[in-house]
């Protein structure tokens, strides 16, 4: 008979080779290609003000295209528009996540953390906004991004921006 040990090992290696597809997928370059024909039918739908088309088109695009944080942001500002404050605060949400997804695999990508900030902001949680900002700051001195979004007191600013109103929570 084998012993509990290797049973346990069995059950370990089976568990780990059925739930390695549970992640995210890949996404493909059909799928991206479809999801960039999606937004950019929702962009012109914007243009004729019809939000409740666009917002289904970037639906579909966020669900094509899950990686791409300026879909999330789409969404979440159509949302909005459309007085959907809890659909606007999943899709910033999923940007907050997928920023910070993002900067965890690329300690090098500011960008993220700029999305990070963005995101917070919108969220209407600008102290952790702040924070993040201040992290930044520490972490990343010598980039020009950061330090010039600090300068120029851009997070500080923000809440008065009448674009950034509109989107926010």
């Amino acid at each position: 008979m084998h012993s509990p040990r290797y049973f346990l090992l069995f059950l370990l290696g089976l568990s780990a080779v059925l739930t390695a597809g549970c992640g995210r997928k890949e996404v493909t370059s059909l799928q991206r290609k479809q999801a960039a024909s999606l937004v950019s039918e929702a962009d012109f739908a914007l243009t004729l003000r019809d939000n409740a088309r666009a917002e289904t088109l970037l639906t579909q695009a966020v669900a094509a295209c899950p990686d791409t944080p300026d879909y999330w942001l789409k969404l979440g500002s159509v949302r909005r528009r459309l007085d959907n404050r809890a659909g606007a605060k999943a899709a910033y949400e999923e940007l907050l996540d997928l920023a910070k997804a993002n900067y965890k695999r690329d300690a090098k990508n500011t960008q993220s953390l700029l999305q990070q900030i963005y995101a917070l902001a919108l969220l209407g949680r600008m102290d952790d906004a702040r924070a993040v900002l201040e992290k930044a700051r520490k972490n990343h001195p010598d980039d020009r991004n950061i330090r010039k979004f600090v300068e120029d007191g851009s997070l500080d600013r923000l809440p008065d921006d009448p674009a950034f109103k509109d989107m926010a929570l």
